[in-house]
């Protein structure tokens, strides 16, 4: 089945999850880590952590989830998600090859996106197990908002790695204050 034209909601969908790979390789590829050893906050996740976690993510949820949705509407609910799975599998593997990974697995899955997803798709729903009745809509604009969120959990981590460092000019820094307090304003 060829998808039809791609829509505005699908093409911008589609540039933003395409530029995921690009930035947190920017960031991270080859980088001390002294920079990526950190979590964003305490009990969090390291940038490591997030890259292998957005791994799972494109290897079994959002791009499988919609498939479900095609395939069975809301008459079968979606598996469950690991969003730890990352741990264990991931063990020593370099961030280098998670970034590498991460790349390949995201162009493939954004290739069978536009295979696979039309703007008449969209409001189809599914069944999520803990959320009720979901649409592709709301499926592809969370995976995006995922990428972001865990992008901006990297930013966080490899700002931690330097809290001690900046000394009293932390008091500017909002990325470190909100580490230890969400509402914090820096200033």
């Amino acid at each position: 089945m060829t998808a039809s034209p791609r829509t505005d909601f699908l093409a911008e969908t589609t540039d933003l999850l395409r530029r995921t790979p690009g930035v947190l390789r920017a960031l991270l590829a080859g980088i001390d880590d002294a920079w990526t050893d950190t979590p964003d906050v305490d009990g969090g996740w390291r940038p490591r952590d997030v890259v292998g976690h957005l791994i799972s993510a494109d290897t079994n949820n959002y791009l499988t989830r919609a498939e479900r949705i095609l395939e069975s509407g809301t008459a079968v609910p979606f598996d469950a998600f690991d969003r730890f799975q990352h741990v264990e599998r991931d063990a020593g593997t370099s961030l280098d090859e998670l970034l590498d990974r991460f790349e390949s697995l995201r162009r493939a899955n954004l290739e069978r996106l536009a295979e696979r997803i039309s703007e008449s798709d969209l409001d189809r729903t599914g069944m999520h197990p803990v959320l009720g009745e979901v649409t592709i809509r709301q499926l592809l604009s969370t995976w995006c908002v995922h990428d972001l969120d865990h992008t901006a959990q990297v930013f966080a981590g490899m700002a931690g790695s330097h809290d001690a460092a900046v000394g009293e000019w932390k008091q500017y820094l909002g990325i470190l204050l909100r580490r230890d307090d969400p509402a914090a304003v820096p200033g």
